[in-house]
């Protein structure tokens, strides 16, 4: 303790309290609100630039919602409960707070720049249909990838398969979730940090699946300083980017596919995935399913985070009828209907509470001791 510290004492640090509490709140809402100004701002500018490009495309079959559609008014609010329920998490000491989107002004207009370059192509496949663009001359490393896998998911550029994808993908995802994207997977921090109450950091075995560019893992190591864990993907070139970002000891990365694992049975504490099992067949969501219960040890946790699924949010029913429609998703109305906990306990696993995050829902899946 500081000779400040010393001199102010207990009573004049409750007297404080207050003050400090005001001022982390206050950092946090400026934070974010300047995360959601930005990406809806980028999102309000595409809309735009669309309209022009669409003038000289086939026209897009109009899309039917199947059930109601939130208004922006209740999406932003949503989006504020989730921030609440973040900084809540903050407060009450079971993550940090957030450093999400900070990148250098520098980074943030070459990022964006990018961003607004690849739009049209992205507009253009969407006009045209056209997914199957990285399947076409398919050699090396992708070549070997599931056929599943090897397409233009949501017409981005190169799908999964290039570092230029992978750099600009979580921005784009940001624009389309209007920056609520990390706190929405820090979700999953609030039952790991629970696990790790009752565990030896430096002992807990721990894997994110599809990691992506960071997934969990980039979160998870940043909130539990002693917590190591492996990043498992398919994508080279998204490990790469991820390793890039993800300097740190305690972070390994391993390509692999998640119906396969690479690890032995009973082996690990904590598996974690992020958006995943939407872009699966069902086939292989049970697989994958299947591989998470065998590597987990007895009292292991599945932590998971997907979009919403039809009736957890009846008033966002509509809203997720039309996305494959708007994107190409093309297992993602298979997933609407999927019972998760049902194919939790054909396989061991038992789902011990779920909670809706704005457009996602959020589980833990404990596997029987």
């Amino acid at each position: 303790m500081s000779a400040v510290e010393e001199d102010v004492g207990p009573s004049r640090e409750r007297s404080l309290a207050p003050f400090f509490t005001l001022a982390r709140r206050t950092r946090y809402a400026l934070h974010q609100g300047s995360r959601v100004a930005l990406y809806t701002l980028h999102s309000e500018a595409v809309r735009r630039m669309n309209r022009e490009l669409q003038k000289d495309l086939p026209e897009i079959p109009k899309v039917v919602p199947d059930g109601p559609v939130p208004s922006q008014r209740r999406m932003l609010a949503d989006i504020v409960k989730l921030f609440a329920a973040d900084l809540t998490a903050v407060e009450d000491g079971l993550y940090p707070m957030p450093s999400d989107g900070t990148m250098t002004p520098g980074e943030l207009l070459a990022t964006s720049r990018a961003f607004f370059r690849d739009a049209p192509e992205v507009t253009r496949r969407r006009a045209t249909g056209a997914h199957q663009e990285v399947n076409e001359g398919t050699s090396g490393f992708t070549a070997a990838l599931p056929r599943y896998y090897r397409q233009n998911f949501h017409f981005q550029t190169d799908g999964w398969l290039s570092e230029g994808s992978a750099r600009l993908y979580d921005f784009q995802v940001d624009v389309l979730f209007s920056g609520a994207t990390a706190a929405m997977r820090r979700r999953a921090l609030v039952p790991f940090a629970k696990i790790l109450r009752r565990k030896d950091q430096r002992k807990v075995a721990y894997a994110d699946l599809a990691c992506g560019t960071g997934g969990l893992l980039r979160p998870a190591l940043a909130a539990f300083p002693r917590l190591t864990g492996t990043g498992i993907d398919l994508s080279e070139p998204y490990l790469n980017v991820a390793r890039d970002r993800l300097k740190s000891r305690r972070a390994r990365f391993v390509t692999a596919m998640a119906e396969q694992l690479p690890f032995a049975d009973n082996s690990l504490d904590v598996v974690s995935c992020v958006f995943l099992f939407h872009e699966l067949p069902p086939k292989i969501r049970r697989q994958v399913f299947g591989e998470v219960a065998r590597v987990l040890k007895p009292g292991g946790s599945f932590l998971f985070v997907d979009s919403l699924q039809t009736g957890d949010v009846p008033d966002y029913d509509g809203l997720l009828s039309v996305f494959p429609q708007l994107f190409h998703e093309p297992y993602y109305t298979s997933y609407l209907t999927e019972d998760f906990s049902r194919m939790a306990a054909s396989n061991g696993l038992e789902e011990r509470w779920w909670t809706s995050a704005f457009v996602s829902r959020v589980a833990e899946y404990v596997k029987s001791d």
